[in-house]
């Protein structure tokens, strides 16, 4: 291993692979459609090199990269995502992330989360390895959902629970919001890959939120079947009822 702490090694490739992708967008050169094949390329390329450099005895799961079968008999697996939110990414949007994820055993014990389009300018890095306080949840509840296609649970246990919708890109972008203070319910029921949720979920459970599949069931990760038809993020106290909400959708 390098001289670099999982977490620090986390927290650097995600801060740098979004650097890359800004200087990659500002170039405007490169049509919308043709600007997320190049940024998800340059960032998948610098970051499974520079894990494989770091940690070769690891195994690894990349949106943009053949899967490579040999992570199922690994008990460390690297898991990340490029560019979660390419649209949102080439639309010069703020809520797209770059996620860079560690799985051991399956279960998701640490991550990155950089949200280079934060609005600082200077971007955002959220860590697993060092939480920062939680915002209290106001009086009326928000529950973010995707910007294109909401879940139909969500639409109805929002509706249930009073809440305001939310309209977000990125699956990090949405959990994130929730430790930002943004937002309190993460719900999503349509689909998705272990890439789109180990390092939230991993940054989430690390400030003390609530994580599971939307029947209560853990988030098993580094899976042959790398799809993931659901989750659910929020505060704990929130977590029950939401679980209840979802249950009684189903009767």
């Amino acid at each position: 291993m390098s001289d670099y702490t999982d977490g620090d090694l986390a927290a650097h490739l995600a801060e740098v692979a979004g650097r890359l992708l800004k200087e990659v967008r500002a170039s405007g050169v490169l049509s919308l459609k043709a600007l997320g094949k190049a940024g998800d390329a340059c960032a998948n390329e610098f970051l499974c090199h520079a894990l494989r450099e770091q940690r070769p005895e690891d195994g690894l799961l990349s949106e943009e990269e053949k899967d490579n079968e040999a992570r199922l008999s690994e008990a460390r697996v690297w898991i990340v995502d490029p560019v979660d939110g390419t649209r949102e990414y080439g639309e010069n949007r703020a809520d797209w992330a770059v996620h860079v994820g560690l799985a051991v055993d399956g279960v998701p014990v640490l991550g990155a989360v950089a949200l280079p389009g934060a609005d600082d300018g200077r971007g955002l890095v959220l860590r697993s390895d060092a939480p920062v306080v939680v915002p209290p949840a106001p009086a009326t509840l928000r529950m973010v959902v995707s910007r294109t296609r909401p879940a139909r649970e969500a639409v109805a246990v929002a509706e249930t629970l009073g809440a305001e919708l939310v309209p977000m890109g990125s699956a990090g972008a949405k959990a994130m919001a929730i430790i930002l203070g943004e937002a309190d319910i993460y719900l999503h029921s349509g689909g998705q890959y272990e890439w789109d949720s180990c390092a939230p979920v991993a940054v989430a459970l690390a400030h003390g939120l609530h994580c599971s599949r939307i029947d209560g069931s853990p988030l098993v990760y580094n899976q042959r079947d790398t799809y993931m038809p659901d989750l659910l993020i929020c505060r704990k106290e929130h977590a029950e009822r939401v679980l209840d909400e979802v249950k009684a959708l189903a009767v």
